[in-house]
């Protein structure tokens, strides 16, 4: 199935899903950036006109207008941005009103997604003997803006499930050029036992990107990119 995709935030990020997309048989037949999207002002019924399936990827200060647009246009929309959550009841009540489809993901990686489950896992094992206790870090790159990082929000609700309030705020890090990198320990006086993901570039993101696009087209309502990658 071939998709005409409307990419929303033109940065390295979209540049990398539109070679991707283009790979796996797709079709960009829209591009929208800061120049002719400002706060969301140029998601219209005639820029989308023909457009499938909106991926959007631009920053927590644009985000909520960009998909309150595409939501009300009910474009199937596929949200890469974190930083926004705490807004995701309305969300999910608007989506839900425009009988439109929205899936979101702390991190599209394949990778990081396996990562998540392992975490779920070790939690509910170390989490039986007191003398373990859990920590979360996180660093980036100085370029991004959110911290701690939506995937470590994830992480610890991964761990929150076993632990209670003995879940640990994420540590963060931004610096330089860092990689987006993620740890999860489990330490005692006896030893220490870590869990690690490391990106090497954006193109793991950028594929489950396209992938939550293909997924999306013919559902309604709100999906965890987990809820339709493990379906």
């Amino acid at each position: 199935m071939s998709l005409n995709i409307a990419i929303v935030g033109y940065g390295k990020m979209g540049r990398m899903i539109e070679r991707l997309a283009e790979v796996r048989g797709h079709r960009i037949a829209a591009r929208f950036d800061i120049d002719n999207n400002p706060d969301g002002t140029g998601l219209t019924a005639e820029t989308l006109s023909g457009v499938d399936v909106a991926i959007e990827f631009s920053t927590p200060d644009t985000v909520l207008s960009n998909v309150n647009r595409l939501v009300a246009l009910r474009l199937p929309v596929v949200v890469g941005t974190t930083g926004w959550y705490q807004q995701l009841a309305a969300v999910k009540a608007e989506v839900e009103k425009q009988q439109a489809a929205l899936v979101y993901g702390a991190n599209f990686s394949l990778g990081v997604n396996l990562f998540f489950r392992l975490v779920q896992q070790a939690g509910a094992l170390f989490a039986q003997y007191a003398e373990y206790d859990p920590y979360l870090l996180e660093a980036h790159h100085r370029f991004k803006k959110d911290a701690p990082s939506g995937t470590a929000l994830v992480l610890a609700d991964q761990l929150r499930q076993s632990y209670g309030e003995r879940t640990p705020s994420a540590a963060s890090i931004r610096a330089g050029h860092i990689p987006g990198t993620h740890e999860v320990g489990f330490d005692s006086e006896a030893d220490t036992i870590t869990l690690t993901h490391t990106a090497r570039n954006r193109e793991g993101f950028a594929a489950g990107a396209v992938l939550a696009a293909e997924k999306i087209i013919g559902k309604q309502g709100v999906f965890e990119f987990s809820e339709l990658l493990f379906a």
